[in-house]
């Protein structure tokens, strides 16, 4: 599981979450010996990308017929066992696995886009690009998994809109703000991408582009502020972008401020650099 200790260099968001990682260490230590770690607190936990969060509330679950939690900064749940499965951490810490916590968040995350994403991460391996790629983490669960999940979940708070989501979720995403780029390039017409796609030319392995329209040579790249901030990944950036411009892409760069504020203009970027 991720650290717990707050970092004073995180941006605000990242140190409410590390607060709320600190508080679960310390609220498991008196946590009923039936009761577990769900919704926000559970993905937090498996380190599934959320929003931005509005307050660092701990919610904590038992099964149906137990009374849910009751206590300042705590969101007690009382769950029914369909389509519910729980799980202990390697520390011993009591969660929902990844499957059902997706399905729990359909009643806490007020974007589709948001929902999607967290699928997209549940369902994603994590892998090294090139042509000695490997698979690094294999995926918390496959597509099918998920469904059979949300297939079990008769009644629940937030389900319709899991329901509505899962169509959506795709494998290959290595973000949150990759779902969202995805989501808002489809949304506008757009084809959908391929993710993280691996281009060579006759030379070998060029780069492996976030989002990519291989029939075009067009590709689309998120870069968080670390592009800008990190010397040394400013430096690779520009000798990548070289590479793939050699071998004949056109690059989109997507930045937080245009996907989150201005994702018409994100998709007109990538209309025009397809010639459509």
């Amino acid at each position: 599981m991720p650290r717990s200790d707050p970092d004073p260099a995180l941006h605000p968001a990242q140190q409410r979450e590390h607060s709320i990682l600190a508080k679960v260490d310390a609220y498991r230590t008196i946590m009923g010996g039936g009761a577990f770690f769900s919704h926000t607190t559970a993905a937090l936990l498996w380190g599934l990308p959320l929003p931005p969060l509005a307050d660092e509330d701990l919610h904590v679950a038992v099964p149906h017929p137990a009374r849910a939690p009751e206590g300042r900064g705590v969101r007690g749940h009382q769950l029914h066992s369909r389509g519910v499965s729980i799980v202990s951490s390697e520390s011993g810490v009591r969660l929902t696995d990844p499957a059902t916590t997706w399905t729990l968040l359909g009643s806490t995350l007020r974007h589709p886009y948001d929902l999607i994403a967290v699928g997209d991460a549940v369902v994603s391996p994590i892998r090294v690009a090139g042509p000695h790629g490997r698979i690094v983490r294999e995926a918390f669960a496959s597509v099918a998994d998920v469904s059979r999940v949300v297939e079990a979940v008769t009644k629940r708070r937030g389900i319709v809109a899991v329901r509505e989501a899962l169509p959506r979720v795709r494998s290959g995403v290595r973000s949150r703000p990759e779902s969202w780029t995805r989501l808002t390039l489809v949304d506008a017409g757009l084809p959908e991408p391929e993710l993280n796609h691996d281009v060579y030319d006759a030379a070998g392995f060029v780069a492996c582009v976030d989002l990519a329209y291989p029939d075009r040579r067009v590709g689309v790249e998120y870069e968080g502020d670390q592009h800008r901030t990190d010397a040394a990944q400013w430096q690779r950036d520009i000798e990548r972008y070289e590479r793939l411009a050699v071998a004949g892409w056109r690059m989109v760069r997507v930045t937080r401020d245009m996907l989150f504020q201005r994702p018409a203009h994100v998709a007109r970027l990538v209309a025009d650099a397809m010639g459509r």
